[in-house]
């Protein structure tokens, strides 16, 4: 079923708008000066990585390449762009049978990176490549944000699954994305169905403080949520005394209660009392499932309590206090001249601030010692050395327009396990630190 036929808004039939002005009008400009059809190289990277990060997450690949296909200028979106005169007739018919029909490159979704890793790679003519900076760069800087923040969270929790609930506080379509990137990082199930039915997301959820609220009293609600969903769901114990809630909700349920969530408090101390009162009564395989504001270094701090579960919101799809990865698109290689034969000229911009960039069409590579751990990661220009040739990331996606590379969100979230694994083992460390691995330029001649 095409989500669209719903009603439900989790996909947009056009993505051309998803832009910023400037990018039709450098267009404009470049077909008066007839250099549009340059063929041009444009690569995503970062120059640095959030303070603290050990590594970054590459996450929202996949829905760049829908953006692509569907990066299309209807009659509505010509009308608007004529109407306010933001481009000339001529560019305006050049848009209107716009189509991608360049090569993309990019690390497979779900791998880690570092500082100037070239994540993505955008082959073609100026015109076509220009346009589409904006939407890539909106949807790679949020989605990598959150699945950082998620990787850093579930290698905090270990074996303990979490639970993404942040749709509540964010916009309604970033709430899907961030669902998405979430489980790509490590979350097991998410609370927001908009990303279950786009996505295939487990989904989850119970009861919130206000049905307990609803009724005379906590029994009554417990009452009322068991005979709904049966003892093995989870009941909300904080409302009123986390104890009597705890011996009212076992009475209700019996020892075959599924979960007790704890959403205030101290979390270590409560956690550990309403263990030891559940397993009195009898209750010792009813888990417990806490949230509250929860963040890596706060479940960090709960490996040792007896918890079974976390569910966190604001903190992930806020990427934990770094919502951009600061990604840029930048061209580092364009023609000589529209001739389709002309060589490919390296260029990069040249500025004090640390917004240097290096030019040249890159590969990537991430060297390993002998025991399979990285310990480099290799970024160039002219051929690959044969000692790092089976070690290359980029992989093609797009070739002469068409998508070749579609994947189940399940296989990106194992390569993210993996990839994560053969960091060395500090990558892991939520103390402050630099990047795990150093970026190495080289540059090798034919």
């Amino acid at each position: 079923m095409n989500t669209a036929d719903l009603g439900l808004p989790v996909d947009v039939p056009s993505t051309a708008l998803f832009t910023d002005q400037y990018e039709l009008t450098m267009l404009q400009a470049a077909l008066k000066a007839g250099t549009a059809e340059r063929r041009s190289v444009f690569e995503v990277f970062t120059r640095r990585l959030p303070e603290g990060r050990r590594y970054g997450v590459l996450a929202g690949t996949g829905r760049v390449l829908d953006a692509v296909e569907n990066f299309r200028f209807d009659a509505d979106v010509l009308g608007f762009l004529r109407e306010r005169g933001i481009v000339d007739e001529e560019t305006l018919d050049r848009l209107a049978g716009y189509r991608f029909s360049g090569d993309i490159w990019g690390y497979p979704e779900g791998e880690v990176y570092f500082p100037g890793s070239p994540v993505l790679r955008v082959e073609g003519s100026f015109a076509e490549c220009v346009l589409l900076e904006t939407v890539i760069l909106s949807i790679l800087n949020h989605d990598s944000a959150i699945a950082a923040a998620a990787s850093r969270m579930s290698s905090a929790a270990g074996d303990r699954p979490l639970i993404e609930m942040g749709a509540r506080r964010t916009h309604e379509l970033a709430a899907v994305a961030a669902a998405r990137a979430a489980y790509i990082g490590g979350f097991t199930t998410t609370s927001d169905l908009a990303a279950g039915f786009r996505y295939g997301i487990p989904t989850v959820g119970t009861s919130a403080h206000a049905f307990t609220l609803l009724h005379d009293t906590e029994r009554d609600a417990f009452r009322a949520q068991v005979d709904s969903l049966g003892g093995g769901t989870t009941l909300l114990v904080d409302t009123y005394d986390v104890a009597e809630a705890v011996r009212t909700a076992v009475e209700v349920a019996g020892p075959g209660l599924g979960a007790v969530r704890i959403d205030s408090g101290d979390l270590l101390l409560v956690a550990h009392r309403v263990r030891q009162q559940l397993d009195a009564l009898g209750a010792t395989k009813t888990r417990i499932i806490v949230t509250s504001d929860l963040d890596e270094y706060a479940i960090a701090s709960l490996a040792a309590a007896p918890v079974d579960a976390y569910g966190v919101g604001t903190q992930l799809v806020t990427g934990s206090g770094h919502p951009t990865c600061s990604m840029v698109y930048k061209l580092v290689a364009r023609a000589e001249s529209a001739d389709p034969k002309a060589p490919l000229v390296p260029v990069a911009k040249k500025s004090t601030g640390g917004k240097t960039s290096v030019g040249g069409r890159k590969w990537a590579a991430r060297r390993r010692d002998a025991d399979g751990v990285a310990e480099a990661e290799v970024v160039g220009t002219g051929a690959v050395p044969a000692a790092l040739a089976d070690d290359q990331l980029l992989v093609e996606l797009v070739k002469g327009g068409e998508v070749v590379v579609r994947e189940p969100l399940d296989t990106v979230r194992d390569r993210h396990r993996v990839a994560r694994a053969n960091l060395p083992l500090s990558a892991t460390q939520l103390s402050r630190g630099e990047p795990v691995l150093p970026t190495e330029y080289v540059h090798v001649r034919p």
